[in-house]
């Protein structure tokens, strides 16, 4: 089977009705043997230091892996993601631009989404199939990041690591849902961790590599992960379009607040990481993280791949501290 390349989450259903894989790039990237490799070999190849670090491990990784075609989003992501393409047609990739409409406009969703079927040559009907087949994998996932902040039951990182990677479900959604299945079968025979802090963390997912482990080792846990929660696609709707509207993390910083703090007040948080991609735009967002959100707020910022530094160590010690 053929494999398309993936830049950030997408109607993913279109590709399995079709028969290919999909590959997100990101996963591939950060768990490379070596990411910062890959991110040297974009610096070397004429991508500049101040670019965001992910785009040159995208940039790395779908040469690196062989990938002939990719599906980047053109709006709703990274807008570092239009050079992003130009350099990959250099290189020989073909490239499927995507689109998700900054207003949610649902026409417009509809037709970036046909378009993108009309490359691939599947009809509604077989995409729909696909859909009932990735919904059952992804209602397993669900169950996890229930038990992790209902029953402390799943650690933060592997609450994130379960649904940041259903944005592919790693090529093949049967044996990642056998994979859920073995976990969910584990974790029923575990005692609920001891973390008295309950964290949320807001933002991309981190390049930092430590992070969660690094909270639970000082008492808290992170038990809501936005953006990675909003790759499992959490609300129950059978209009594909109207799922992909509902899916907060491409529209802005507003819509996303409409998801982040009624899970805030469900979950019982005591803190929030706003975790912080180095020259992205989203820094500024921080602005309004702020002003919007009544509870304290830890801004993280992230560089390259690699472990925390210890002034951000330090950093977490005193706002743990300070929740204490």
């Amino acid at each position: 089977m053929q494999r398309v390349g993936i830049t950030t989450t997408v109607p993913v259903e279109i590709v399995y009705a079709a028969g290919w894989v999909p590959v997100d790039l990101n996963n591939i990237f950060i768990t490379d043997s070596n990411p910062g490799m890959l991110v040297e070999e974009a610096e070397i190849a004429g991508y500049p230091r101040n670019v965001c670090a992910w785009i040159k491990g995208l940039y790395s990784s779908t040469l690196r892996g062989g990938i002939k075609t990719i599906i980047a989003v053109t709006q709703g992501d990274c807008s570092n993601t239009h050079a992003l393409m130009e350099t990959l047609q250099l290189a020989g990739v073909r490239v499927v631009p995507f689109a998700f409409p900054f207003d949610r406009d649902y026409d417009l969703l509809k037709l970036q989404m046909e378009k993108i079927m009309g490359f691939f040559g599947v009809s509604w009907g077989q995409v729909y199939r696909a859909k009932e087949r990735l919904d059952r994998v992804r209602e397993k996932v669900h169950r996890i990041d229930g038990l992790t902040w209902r029953e402390n039951l799943v650690s933060g990182r592997d609450n994130h690591l379960w649904q940041v990677n259903c944005s592919d479900f790693k090529g093949d959604p049967e044996a990642f849902a056998r994979e859920a299945d073995q976990f969910l079968a584990e974790v029923g025979n575990k005692e609920a961790g001891k973390e008295k802090l309950r964290l949320g963390y807001i933002g991309v997912p981190p390049i930092m590599d430590d992070l969660y482990d690094y909270l639970e080792e000082r008492g808290a846990r992170v038990v809501y992960n936005e953006t990675q929660r909003q790759f499992a696609m959490p609300y129950d709707v059978d209009d594909l379009v109207e799922q992909y509207r509902l899916y907060t993390y491409p529209y802005g910083i507003f819509y996303r607040l409409e998801d982040i703090i009624p899970e805030i007040k469900r979950r019982e948080l005591d803190g929030l990481i706003h975790y912080a991609q180095s020259f992205c735009y989203r820094q500024i967002e921080d602005i309004i993280v702020r002003e919007k959100i009544k509870m304290p707020v830890l801004t993280l910022e992230g560089d390259k791949p690699n472990r925390l530094d210890a002034r951000t160590r330090m950093r977490i010690d005193s706002f743990l501290e300070m929740l204490k």
